[in-house]
């Protein structure tokens, strides 16, 4: 991943409504859900989730597909997977010990943590 796409994907995340949507298509993997469904779980108006959901899908982090005359979104887990990798690869630049000091610190369940 590139700083670029890194930087978009962030801009696209600083808005606690986006990340909630986001967390909310995440939590929904991989069917998704329809744009009511989104606009009703987070109690916003349709108008203003479009404007969330299309910063959502230009990031890549949302994919959107039309059925019939809804449109569905899907939270791109492997794009989702990348970020985490580009944020953790140079952790403690190669220091084991340092690294697993913090793993023991997190509130993160070890499975997700990564394994260096």
């Amino acid at each position: 991943m590139e700083s670029r796409q890194a930087s978009s994907i962030f801009e696209a995340l600083s808005s606690d409504v986006r990340l909630d949507v986001f967390r909310l298509l995440v939590k929904n993997a991989p069917s998704g859900l329809v744009a009511g469904d989104i606009a009703k779980a987070m109690d916003i108006p349709s108008t203003n989730l479009s404007f969330h959901l299309k910063a959502l899908v230009q990031s890549g982090l949302v994919s959107v597909e039309r059925e019939g005359r809804f449109l569905r979104y899907r939270a791109s887990i492997p794009l989702m997977l990348d970020v985490i990798a580009y944020l953790t690869a140079e952790c403690c630049s190669d220091n084991p010990e340092c690294c697993r000091a913090f793993r023991a610190e997190s509130d993160v369940d070890a499975r997700f943590l990564p394994t260096r």
